[in-house]
């Protein structure tokens, strides 16, 4: 069983919705002045020094060698690979979409947990999981069709609202190898699994895209705090959670981020929000709650 979430967790979660729901906005201002992974691999090293750093400033101990096959793994999942395709994604789909795309997360956890964890599925959990697909369906299905059938005249744009889904499976994939990661000390473990995504990302991008060069304070200054707030302190904080209330609990920041990021979406990029969007949303928040329903409950009061 989890551990009992304390105070700090719900702290944490808060605080988590917040920074993660304003990260998509900011990608997308990023992207307006540099390539996608050019974003990744920036966010990527800037926060694998920061938290690397505070590492060693605390003196905190390194990761055992037990614990580096799970790091290697964990920093493929939790930032090269996602940071990646979420990048790319949000050049041709709106922010808001992307962040909608994270509410799905707990669906893949759930079942990830219960196999190789130690939080099980019940029949709650799977009708739950079972509405929350229907939403994802929703969100990317009008793309589905175009996807297969993909021809001389349709770019890979059409594979963009999979390549934002595909980052949330990698998440999960992640969240639930965290959980059942030998012991490490939080800093310790987020510093060197961002170490991993950098060193994995920066050839790409330098292959690719080339040695990135100052475009102005918007898109450089949106680089900076992708580094420094959503990458290095939210994997901070994501570690800790996931460490002490496990990854099932860590997926309740899901109801916030696309909230979120539907309202910085919309007010600060002015974009266009589909019905769509809105039933999808619904259906995963609906999906999320049914297969999370004693942890809502707890929520709303601690004798509930």
């Amino acid at each position: 069983m989890s551990d009992s979430p304390s105070a700090s967790n719900w702290a944490s979660i808060a605080a988590l919705g917040v920074i993660w729901g304003g990260t998509f906005m900011v990608v997308s201002i990023a992207l307006e002045g540099y390539g996608p992974l050019t974003v990744a691999a920036a966010r990527t090293t800037l926060g694998a020094l920061a938290l690397l750093g505070l590492m060693v400033a605390l003196g905190r101990p390194l990761p055992t060698r037990a614990a580096w096959p799970y790091i290697l793994i964990i920093g493929a999942l939790n930032s090269a690979l996602p940071f990646s395709l979420l990048s790319w994604g949000q050049q041709y789909v709106p922010s808001a979409f992307a962040g909608i795309s994270m509410a799905a997360l707990p669906l893949f956890v759930l079942p990830l947990a219960h196999v190789f964890s130690d939080e099980k599925m019940d029949r709650r959990r799977v009708i739950g999981v079972t509405v929350g697909f229907l939403g994802a369906l929703t969100l990317v299905g009008p793309n589905l069709g175009a996807a297969f059938q993909m021809g001389t005249s349709q770019g890979w744009e059409v594979l963009a609202p999979l390549a934002c889904l595909a980052a949330t499976i990698s998440y999960a994939v992640s969240s639930v190898m965290t959980r059942t990661c030998p012991a490490v000390d939080p800093i310790s473990l987020a510093g060197t699994t961002l170490a991993v995504g950098a060193v994995l990302i920066l050839p790409a991008m330098l292959i690719v895209e080339g040695l990135p060069q100052w475009q102005g304070l918007r898109s450089g200054g949106a680089i900076i705090v992708l580094g420094l707030f959503p990458t290095a302190l939210a994997a901070l904080l994501r570690v800790s959670v996931i460490r002490s209330a496990g990854a099932v609990f860590m997926t309740l920041v899901n109801y916030q981020v696309p909230l979120w990021s539907v309202f910085f979406g919309w007010l600060i990029l002015s974009e266009d929000l589909p019905l769509r969007f809105f039933v999808a949303l619904g259906l995963i928040l609906c999906g999320v709650a049914i297969s999370q329903w004693k942890t809502v409950i707890r929520i709303l009061g601690p004798r509930a």
